[in-house]
């Protein structure tokens, strides 16, 4: 695929990003647009590879190693080295129905199992995925696509998050009638409230997909929590089937002395409430949490660590830092992570870029265990208490891992953001459909339901998404719901065309 040689003659190139000093002074994306002849010498480095794993969607070392949807990654690389651009956007929706998603905010397993990057840095996937359906909208081939045949067959899905899309998206596609509900004000769920505006633009990127997905049929209730707003047992007489994508929204606590103090919160207690008032009123109705003139301590790594990063960035705080109980990873691949693994491997995302920009230094700090935090006498938190540890060392019957003494250490606080992941789904829903929990360690459970299959043990009732597998990426969230709706499909008309 691509131009035969290309991949010897042409180095990996990735659009240039905005200068950080000057992008965190608005909520606007980072990420430039490359030209159309940079992008096809791009496409040009695929190589023809006898075999393909930048889409080969499997688990290894519980990680994702090519495209969790399978995307057709060589043909529409060749098809963008060829300009190609019609087909190529073809190609894409034949495996996405969210390219514009994916192409911004996937961490792109398919790049740390491309073959070219065994030896060379890998082909720049993510970058011509989201340029061939920036390319499409711009030419105005993205139309609504509204089914020729109606079944009658009514579904409703629970959750607009990605998985919740993806499978409204194809359970209409099959003629059935689609009503998505979501608690929220504003459909997109994790896309719309869970991701900063300037990772996934809210106007004119996730508000402009739901729009065609009006257009095409599918029905959006809005301010509606199913178990609350509408009894679950409504959507049992009222529907065929249920598919529920509630996501994992109950996060990971960090309950050591001082954690009801004012001023600790959850992320996502930050970043949710910040988009909506960017949205509602560009922050001037003062709804959120205001990180400006605040030592900010962000506790836990991961995008959602790196998006309070950038959030605090562009609010105007006073100092950043972030702390990570692991040990800073290797600039190179482990021998122990091999390819076509992930490579877990050393990154600087657009957060600890902005950061170091702004105050001279990663804001990282590894090998860190917070121990407390501390008061300022009136019930506010003040500093945050740490120890340095050891992973070379582990606790008997405890963590992989030992405290160092003398490494204790203060940092000044007036805000803590805990980033440390999720436990799971809330269970309302679930209990009233009668779906089985499954309990994990730690607190941990998920909606019991069988990959491939997303059956439970209410015959009428599907799962997919976070609230089926755990916190996942947003690419396994699409791939979960077009999986689910092929099954719903299958169930109401006894054979499928889904894919």
């Amino acid at each position: 695929m691509g131009k035969p040689t290309g991949f010897k003659e042409f180095a990996r190139q990735v659009p240039a990003d905005r200068d950080p000093l000057l992008r965190i002074l608005d909520w606007n994306e980072f990420h430039e647009h490359m030209p159309e002849s940079a992008l096809k010498t791009q496409g040009a480095r695929c190589m023809d590879c006898g075999v393909p794993f930048c889409h080969t969607g499997d688990m290894m070392a519980n990680m994702a190693s090519g495209c969790p949807v399978n995307n057709l990654i060589p043909e529409w690389n060749d098809l963008v080295y060829q300009g190609r651009w019609r087909d190529a956007l073809d190609r894409l929706h034949k495996t996405n129905n969210f390219p514009e998603f994916t192409g911004r905010v996937c961490p792109a397993p398919c790049e740390g199992s491309c073959c070219l990057s065994v030896i060379e840095p890998a082909v720049t996937i993510k970058n011509i995925e989201c340029s061939i359906i920036d390319h499409a909208f711009e030419k105005g081939w993205v139309i609504p696509e509204p089914p020729q045949v109606r079944t009658g067959r009514k579904i409703a899905v629970v959750g607009s998050g990605p998985a919740g899309l993806a499978a409204a998206a194809q359970l209409n596609k099959a003629g059935h009638w689609v009503t998505v509900y979501e608690r929220d004000d504003r459909v997109g769920g994790l896309l719309m409230y869970g991701i900063p505006n300037m990772k996934l633009d809210k106007q004119e990127v996730v508000a402009r997909r739901v729009r065609i997905m009006e257009q095409e049929g599918i029905t959006f209730f809005t301010n509606t929590s199913v178990g609350k707003d509408v009894p679950a047992s409504q959507l049992l007489e009222d529907f065929d089937a249920i598919v529920l994508a509630t996501g994992s929204t109950r996060p990971r606590d960090l309950p050591i002395p001082g954690r009801n103090l004012k001023g600790v919160h959850y992320a996502m207690d930050f970043l949710r409430p910040n988009t909506r008032s960017l949205l509602d009123s560009k922050l001037s109705d003062g709804n959120f949490i205001n990180a400006k003139d605040k030592n900010v301590v962000v506790i836990g790594g991961g995008d959602t660590g790196n998006d309070c990063l950038g959030t605090s960035l562009r609010h105007g705080c006073k100092s950043l830092v972030n702390f990570e109980i692991v040990e800073k990873p290797s600039l190179q691949r482990a021998p122990n992570n091999p390819w076509p693994q992930w490579p877990r491997v050393f990154r600087v995302d657009y957060g600890h870029e902005e950061a170091a920009a702004k105050f001279g230094d990663d804001p990282r700090e590894f090998c860190i265990q917070t121990a407390e935090f501390v008061d300022d006498g009136h019930g506010n938190v003040k500093a945050v208490k740490t120890i340095e540890v050891d992973w070379q060392v582990m606790t008997e019957g405890g963590p992989p891992f030992v405290p160092i003494p003398g490494t204790e250490k203060e940092y000044p606080a007036d805000l803590v953001f805990l980033a440390l992941g999720f436990l799971g789904p809330e269970h309302p829903v679930a209990d009233q459909l009668g779906v089985k929990i499954k309990e994990g360690r730690g607190g941990m459970s998920w909606l019991d339901a069988e990959h491939e299959r997303y059956t439970t043990s209410n015959a009428k009732v599907f799962v997919a998404g976070d609230c089926r597998r755990g916190q996942s990426l947003v690419v396994w969230a699409i791939n979960e719901g077009r999986g689910a709706a092929r099954e719903v499909d299958r169930f109401l008309m006894g054979t499928t065309d889904l894919p």
